[in-house]
């Protein structure tokens, strides 16, 4: 999937036309990989002619524990950043599902490996987007041969830029090898994540995912389908270590992300996840969230921060 190009961005301290959004070469976020993002979506609800940011305080407040984990001083609020990712997407005039990219990054262009005395800069942009995985009712994954990233190394709670060099190498050598996705272990052999996704499994009647201690991204996506199973379906969700070959024996797996959505998993390596195809939870848990983030849900829609509304609002 190509991604367009943005026509603006937020970018230090107001927004410019997304061409005069620049950094030098030798800035130390590029050099060293010294910056911090996060990834939030907006979807387009056409009855009500209205596109909804999910869940911007939880993005932004994770975005800042990313922040002082790398000795960032942001110089803003979560609510400044709120706002102006609002104005961002009013200036844009999407009608359509977008994805937001916030990150922090120390501009200083200097030569050194350090998070201390430097410069943070905090951008904005925002584009038009559909699915992550074309395949999202049905993906085949496969172990990858590389582990996640473990907390004493590179925090994995965090979205810090350079560790995304581990998904990279992740991703490409699934995709390569002709899979959708890749399932990743820990470094003591259990099932972390995918490759930017968290994990979910169906078994013996419970849902399962991998503890936030098994070097997992707390994922908003994660959060979000943990309230709607235990609060909307009344099911009973177990956070804890899953085994590499708990995943032949489940009901249902899938993966969830604030790009990849609810991605079911019918194959992994050349075995067959249930009765191979996406299962019955997977299936409402689907409709749910995509209910809910487009403002669907009545009694979530405090998840819901709406763009056009605000503009109407600070015209009168």
């Amino acid at each position: 999937m190509k991604t367009p190009i943005p026509n603006y961005a937020y970018f230090r301290g107001k927004i410019v036309p997304y061409s005069e959004a620049k950094i030098g070469v030798m800035s130390h976020a590029l050099n060293y990989g010294t910056a911090v993002f996060g990834g939030i979506r907006g979807y387009w609800n056409e009855s009500e002619e209205e596109l909804f940011i999910f869940r911007p305080t939880d993005h932004f407040k994770r975005l800042f524990n990313s922040a002082k984990l790398m000795v960032m001083d942001l110089g803003h609020t979560q609510q400044e950043l709120i706002d102006l990712t609002v104005e961002l997407l009013q200036t844009e005039g999407y009608r359509q599902d977008v994805y937001v990219r916030p990150m922090a990054y120390f501009s200083d262009q200097i030569i050194g490996v350090k998070l201390h005395d430097l410069q943070t800069e905090v951008t904005i942009f925002s584009v038009p987007f559909d699915k992550y995985v074309d395949n999202d009712t049905g993906a085949h994954v496969t172990f990858s041969s590389w582990r996640r990233v473990d907390d004493n190394m590179i925090p994995a709670r965090t979205k810090v830029a350079g560790a995304y060099v581990n998904t990279a190498f992740i991703k490409t050598d699934a995709v390569r090898a002709g899979f959708d996705e890749a399932l990743v272990l820990s470094a003591d052999g259990h099932i972390s994540e995918g490759s930017a996704e968290n994990i979910f499994m169906m078994r013996d009647g419970l849902l399962i995912t991998p503890p936030i201690t098994d070097n997992i991204l707390e994922g908003i996506t994660r959060k979000t389908i943990i309230e709607l199973a235990e609060q909307d379906l009344g099911m009973k969700v177990v956070q804890r270590s899953v085994d590499r070959t708990e995943v032949f024996i489940c009901e249902e797996l899938f993966m969830t992300g604030t790009a990849a959505a609810v991605t079911a998993i019918t194959k992994v390596d050349h075995r067959v996840v249930g009765d191979g195809k996406m299962g019955p939870v997977t299936t409402k848990l689907r409709k749910l969230y995509d209910d809910a983030v487009r403002g669907k849900l009545k009694h979530h829609r405090d998840w819901n921060y709406p763009v056009y509304e605000k503009m109407m609002v600070k015209a009168k």
